[in-house]
């Protein structure tokens, strides 16, 4: 027996401890041998010149042209020099949920175009498929079969037990843990963790396991460079826990990764736990399983920075944020297709300064979603608003593109891999009629941009041309220089409570990146160096204006 699958095994066997384990080893040799006759491509290793943006492959429009099609020609038209990476949001067919609930995991969109739009994608650039692996549509076949009893699928999602403890479970919903579905005269009440439309897989049956397990090589042979496993944490259930990241959670991840760094080697596994910080960051293994953690905290504690004009928070946060090893890292972003969590920073922020963000997000025309805690109370989970909106300041709205820029520069400075949400790069503001129209919180923040209005509006709207041109050139900057290297470390430098600091270094040198966050000018101390960003050198103690930022290349 090779290697690898002695490896296999020995997940397996942490996986299924107590049966079905001569039965998962069959199946997982099976679709071993399956994927040993595929010739996966090669990819090459991240670098400080991959930069992801994250999109809905329908977040561009234009007519009735696909709209991948679409995608394509924004990729190359307008972000050709800054993004590297494409984080396609669920492409698939689905019933609910903006894509997250989805009824073929084989099909795309038709909308959307099909898998030969996906490869032409894939020859411009590095593509992100996202795997929505915790749970389907009720409307799915897989759902459909299990409900009809066939044979292979009896076991494929989790039923009611009333013998099983579910006192603990942790969850971010308001909505019934359990739903009843019915099809002919049976009737089968089924876990949910999200919603009714979506029911939970059951991976502890092994044929579930493989056949969510053949669906993740299939993206990886079909163009896929990273794979993000959407609400891993909840995948395996145990009675009387709170059926969150549990062993057999972690250790099909780790079987995941010794799979895919067989087949196809640097394919980068993205797990998304939006928990708190040491929770999220458990996912890196000993370095065997995640290639990449969501870094949760980030979001909120940039916008609380801003907020608060005081940078102490996020920097003392930061100087327990180091390097990882020199495959693993972690996935930055300021916004998503989600609200601004707040469970990430539970333990970093108080619970006035949650209140303050709270107030000043719905003061901006935000909005907050719910969950509900263990001893029944409800608080808030995310908060819902287009993130330069969130940064605004009603008294003076002229300096929020500034802020924006000012808050990509932390972005695109501390250790990690930079994501940058579509609406993000392009300075969109809050969607109040999409969000009106559904009742949807989140549709706050997923318009549809009809194309050829945006190129308009890059030429003629001022603070879409601010926001566009000037993380635009942040970017340029940073792949220019190897220092930013997602695996290189970072040190946090207390310079000013106003100011946050991060130097990164190299072999070939060091940047010291310094954002002023508030509204006053501040003297730069302790530090001096030729600024990247604008080309002139800086001087101890010379000013920076309100939300200036710099890159100062250190000399030695």
């Amino acid at each position: 027996m090779s290697i690898v699958k002695e490896k296999i095994n020995q997940h397996l066997e942490a996986i299924y401890i107590d049966q079905h384990l001569d039965e998962a080893k069959i199946l997982f040799d099976e679709l071993f041998n399956q994927f040993e006759k595929i010739n996966f491509n090669q990819q090459a290793a991240l670098t400080h010149e991959n930069v992801y943006l994250i999109t809905y492959g329908d977040s561009f429009i234009e007519g009735n042209r696909p709209s991948l099609q679409v995608l394509r020609d924004i990729l190359k038209e307008k972000l050709a020099d800054i993004i590297s990476d494409v984080h396609l949001l669920p492409m698939f067919p689905y019933t609910s949920d903006d894509g997250f609930s989805v009824v073929d995991y084989y099909q795309i969109q038709e909308r959307l175009g099909d898998w030969n739009d996906i490869a032409q994608l894939a020859h411009q650039n590095r593509l992100m498929f996202d795997f929505v692996v915790n749970h389907m549509s009720q409307s799915s076949e897989w759902f459909q079969n299990f409900l009809n009893n066939q044979s292979d699928f009896q076991a494929a999602f989790v039923e009611y037990d009333e013998n099983f403890d579910v006192s603990k479970v942790v969850r971010p919903r308001v909505s019934p843990l359990f739903h009843d579905y019915q099809l002919n005269q049976d009737k089968k009440r089924v876990w949910t963790t999200f919603s009714e439309d979506q029911v939970d897989t059951n991976v502890r049956d092994p044929k579930m396991l493989a056949r969510l397990t053949e669906v993740l090589l299939n993206y990886s042979a079909l163009g896929a460079t990273s794979i993000r496993l959407d609400a891993i944490g909840f995948m395996w259930k145990s009675s009387g826990t709170t059926c969150m990241h549990l062993p057999q959670t972690h250790e099909i991840v780790k079987l995941w990764r010794t799979l895919l760094d067989y087949f196809a080697p640097n394919t980068q596994i993205i797990t998304e736990t939006n928990v708190p910080h040491q929770e999220n960051i458990s996912y890196f293994g000993n370095d065997d399983e995640a290639n990449q953690v969501y870094q949760f905290p980030l979001p909120p504690l940039v916008l609380h920075t801003f907020i608060s004009g005081n940078a102490q928070k996020i920097s003392d946060w930061a100087k327990t944020i180091h390097q990882v090893s020199a495959k693993a890292t972690y996935f930055n972003f300021l916004a998503s297709h989600d609200g601004i969590g707040l469970r990430p920073v539970e333990n970093i922020l108080s619970e006035k300064e949650i209140n303050q963000m709270v107030a000043h997000v719905k003061e901006n025309g935000g909005k907050v979603s719910m969950k509900t805690n263990t001893d029944g109370t409800q608080s808030v989970y995310e908060m819902n608003i287009n993130y330069s909106e969130a940064l605004k300041d009603i008294e003076h709205p002229e300096e929020t593109p500034q802020k924006m820029l000012a808050a990509h520069a932390i972005l695109l400075s501390v250790i990690g891999v930079p994501a940058i949400y579509y609406h993000s790069i392009f300075g969109s503001k809050n969607d109040y009629q999409g969000l009106n129209d559904s009742g949807i919180n989140r549709r706050i923040n997923r318009q549809k941009l009809e194309k050829n209005q945006l190129y308009q509006e890059l030429q003629t709207d001022a603070y879409r041309q601010q926001i566009y041109h000037g993380i635009s050139e942040l970017i340029k900057i940073r792949k220019n220089n190897s220092v930013f290297s997602p695996y290189n470390d970072q040190e946090i430098l207390d310079l000013d409570t106003r100011l946050f600091a991060v130097r990164r270094s190299s072999k070939a040198g060091s940047i010291v990146s310094v954002v002023n966050i508030s509204r006053e000018p501040v003297a730069l101390p302790k530090v001096s160096g030729k600024d990247l960003i604008t080309d002139k050198h800086f001087e101890e103690n010379q000013i920076l204006a309100p939300y200036q930022y710099v890159w100062l290349e250190e000399f030695v």
